[in-house]
């Protein structure tokens, strides 16, 4: 018998002795034991704890570890305390530098990077064509892109050809009528001529190609356009849709800007302008949204009011669908946001009638990603139902607060996707869907936030829980449709966007452990740690288990 199995016998005969004839305990002889030989300057609960899992372990595995190897462990120097003012966004990358024109792109759906990104990226190369001198267009014979990565594995439920052919033909995310979209899916070998000087070149669905889903590319959303004339490249050139509708190619420097007025890369140095000048950081957003693009407050506000305006529409569009409405794909997905809404105005209870009417909000838009309609990219396509269920809800629903309320909302919750973008991705091709359900959870929490003149660290607050807890979603889009299940997480995001609002708001704020910076630090270590199965590749989780009859 072993020294500790020796002490433990001892023990419980000590304690059946002092107890007359009741039978000692075990456990309790067990804990008496290791607290005599808790190792000094180690606080006992800890150890217990450590001792208790080291117990289960050798119960599950008959791997014995002796008394001299568990206080050995124990005794190991514990974690560093949290603090909360850590600045953990370790890579300097300048100021932010995005704009609101930038970042709100009005477009179709369902995917910003899938649909909208490709759109731009075939209408820049178009653009580009027509720049080539005259004797060289006369030799063009084709136009052929090329499609890889995520947009070539799930490309064909998000319409990414159909969105690379309309730019091809000089079509705009902004103006494309989206029944134009809808006439190449229902005519897939109609012909379009692209006029390129004085040669017209016939173009259709034939000539973008899924080309190789795997492979060592840049980034995970990379698609070629070549000009040719024969077997001869003209022009090709390489890009990449980065998330939110956001393009670059090979080369890409990002164009030089105006410096802000309040430069920050990080929330910490945001909130500390604000505080510092006494304004809100709606505030601070707007003066450097005059700086940077040299717009007056009055084209700012309007950009932002036909934001608002159309977000609106999107979900008065959706709420409008019958129930009987079927989305288009495989799936066969009927529509719910109006069934949702009119059985939630029913319900007698007020916070679950809340709960049920912010959800429709959400779902009526996503609804309307998923038709591919027109949506705003806040910050993407698939999390479209998001920030237009609050923004909906706080101006057009029951509570109807003045349009500035909602303007400087708008304008926080911008600052919070543009440091997500900076120092992590929007894109769930790289970070899977946290990048965006999640991203836009954050922003909307802001918004909520600002909203309600909440002040900078309650914003701050509202916006880290909701980003902190979607860390970790994947994204597994059921046949690559951005139907299943991303419509019922946009409902999901907006309602905890709302919960985070109220946690900040009620907390005592000092006293919240986990800043901003340090999640977004956390999704992008995430992004860069998930599996590439789980990144909008269709290969795993519900893209797998759900089964299509």
């Amino acid at each position: 018998m072993s020294e500790i199995e020796n002490e433990v016998v001892d023990e419980s005969n000590s304690s059946d002795q002092s107890q007359g004839s009741k039978v000692g305990d075990p456990l309790d002889s067990t804990v008496k034991l290791i607290s005599r030989v808790v190792p000094q300057g180690v606080d006992r609960r800890t150890f217990l704890m450590r001792s208790a899992v080291v117990s289960s372990a050798v119960v599950i595995t008959g791997n014995y570890m002796s008394a001299q190897e568990m206080t050995q462990r124990s005794s190991a120097a514990p974690a560093p305390p949290l603090s909360p003012d850590l600045n953990v966004v370790k890579q300097e990358k300048g100021p932010v530098l995005t704009t609101v024109d930038e970042f709100y792109k009005v477009g179709p759906g369902p995917s910003s990077s899938h649909t909208i990104g490709p759109m731009r990226i075939t209408y820049d190369f178009y653009q580009r064509a027509t720049k080539l001198p005259a004797d060289k267009l006369e030799t063009a014979t084709a136009l052929k892109v090329h499609l890889f990565g995520s947009l070539s594995a799930t490309g064909k439920g998000h319409g990414t050809e159909r969105a690379a052919l309309a730019g091809l033909v000089g079509k705009e995310p902004a103006t494309v009528d989206p029944l134009f979209l809808d006439s190449l899916r229902d005519k897939p070998d109609q012909v379009f001529p692209v006029k390129l000087g004085s040669k017209s070149i016939d173009v259709s669905l034939n000539d973008i190609i899924y080309d190789a889903p795997k492979g060592d590319f840049k980034h995970p959303n990379t698609m070629t356009v070549k000009l040719l004339a024969g077997n001869d490249v003209l022009l090709e050139q390489e890009y990449y849709s980065v998330g939110g509708g956001f393009i670059e190619w090979k080369g890409y420097t990002p164009p030089k800007k105006n410096p802000p007025k309040y430069p920050f890369s990080t929330m910490k140095e945001l909130r500390a302008h604000a505080d510092n000048n006494n304004i809100t950081i709606a505030q601070v957003m707007l003066a450097n949204e005059m700086s940077i693009a040299g717009r007056s407050e009055e084209e700012v506000y309007a950009f932002i009011d036909k934001i608002i305006n159309a977000m609106n529409a999107t979900v008065k569009s959706g709420l409008s669908m019958s129930e009987d409405d079927v989305l288009p794909g495989p799936i066969k997905l009927h529509s719910k946001a109006a069934t949702v809404y009119k059985r939630a105005m029913d319900d007698s209870y007020q916070s679950d009638r809340g709960i049920g009417v912010l959800s429709a909000y959400a779902l009526a838009a996503s609804e309307e990603n998923g038709r591919g309609h027109l949506v705003i990219t806040a910050p993407t396509g698939g999390s479209a139902g998001v920030m237009p269920a609050l923004v909906y809800g706080l101006g057009e629903g029951a509570r109807k607060l003045p349009p500035q309320k909602i303007r400087d909302g708008m304008l926080a919750a911008a600052a919070v996707g543009y440091l997500c973008k900076h120092h992590a991705t929007l894109s769930a091709a790289e970070g899977g869907c946290q990048a965006e359900i999640g991203v836009a959870s954050s922003m909307a929490a802001a918004l909520v936030a600002t909203a309600y003149d909440a002040d900078s660290r309650i914003v701050e607050n509202a916006a880290e829980s909701a980003l902190e807890h979607h860390l970790g979603m994947t994204c597994d889009p059921v046949a690559g449709y951005v139907q299943v299940p991303c419509i019922e997480r946009c409902a999901f995001g907006a309602v905890k966007a709302w919960t985070a609002y109220a946690i900040a708001s009620n907390e005592i704020a000092s006293r919240h452990r986990v800043d901003f910076d340090a999640t977004v630090q956390a999704l992008a270590q995430t992004a860069k740690d998930m599996n590439s199965k789980y990144k909008e590749t269709s290969e795993a989780g519900l893209a797998l288990s759900v089964v299509l009859c």
